[in-house]
């Protein structure tokens, strides 16, 4: 590896008090994920006050309807998001240690599964409400990027979920013993900044195609085209950014180097990509099926 970045030397933790004896951090992730939360209430908040967004001109909800909603939303993303990394990525670990299954500061979220907890969090108040859950689910999918984009930037501040090693010039040398651990690679080794490539392509790209569809093409106007294209484009940017990302340790084995979940002959698909296909099936049939609907 001739060409490498050195990882910025970047606290996890923005700032820490002591109090009582007790002490207390505020980590970039989490402030992430507040942020995130707060940059998606406001886009919703502004496409709801603007009916001639919505099909028949008249949003489905009002103001004080999105605050209850962001509730529900939050409640969705950390129970969906800790019991689908339970279920997905460590359930033999968790059913030994049930109780570490809801230490939540411990660390490990998933993005699927913080999705399917949004999808019933979104689906339970719209039946409560009486709104139409494929409306709810069209804003949340257009107010969603902004948080995946400070995600995974916090992930690359944590030196977390890298990707596989590299040679190119833009490969980071990641602190720690586990992603020094390149097989073949004499002194430092870099790997692919692939938070980033997910930053960038989630986040940036994806948001940006969501907020043109929205607030240029009345994409709202056609319930489920959102959320179609949401689906579709997550999953098919997650299922390329895996090529790049190093697979999870628990699935990496000295017969599975590659860390694949499924695999025929030389070829295999990771977790990631495993869960990501369906998105984008489903995605593009919902888009498919809005095209259809009159505006």
């Amino acid at each position: 590896m001739q060409a490498m970045i050195p990882f910025p030397e970047i606290s996890p933790e923005i700032f820490s008090i002591t109090v009582f004896g007790m002490e207390f951090a505020l980590r970039w992730y989490a402030l992430a994920y507040i942020v995130g939360i707060l940059i998606g209430w406001r886009l919703v908040v502004a496409a709801v006050k603007r009916p001639h967004l919505w099909r028949g001109d008249a949003a489905p909800m009002d103001v004080r309807a999105v605050e209850d909603l962001l509730t529900w939303v939050i409640l969705g993303v950390i129970l969906g998001g800790r019991l689908g990394f339970v279920l997905f990525y460590r359930p033999a670990y968790y059913l030994e240690n049930p109780a570490e299954a809801l230490q939540i500061w411990q660390g490990g979220m998933s993005f699927h599964g913080g999705l399917l907890g949004v999808v019933t969090a979104c689906i339970l108040f719209s039946r409560r409400r009486g709104i139409p859950w494929l409306s709810v689910a069209d804003v949340l999918c257009m107010a969603t990027p902004a948080g995946l984009l400070l995600g995974r930037i916090a992930n690359f501040i944590n030196a977390e979920l890298w990707g596989r090693p590299t040679d190119l010039p833009w490969g980071v040398v990641f602190p720690g013993h586990y992603a020094q651990d390149c097989p073949g690679v004499e002194g430092p080794c870099a790997r692919h900044p692939s938070q980033l490539y997910e930053a960038g392509l989630e986040g940036l790209v994806l948001g940006a195609i969501l907020l043109w569809l929205v607030w240029q093409r009345g994409a709202l106007k056609r319930p489920g085209l959102v959320t179609g294209v949401f689906f579709a484009g997550y999953g098919l940017s997650r299922f390329v950014v895996e090529f790049a990302r190093q697979a999870d340790a628990q699935f990496i084995t000295p017969d599975n180097p590659m860390g694949w979940v499924v695999q025929a002959g030389g070829m295999g698909l990771s977790m990631g990509q495993l869960l990501s296909l369906p998105m984008v099936v489903l995605g593009l049939g919902f888009a498919l099926w809005a095209q259809r609907t009159r505006a």
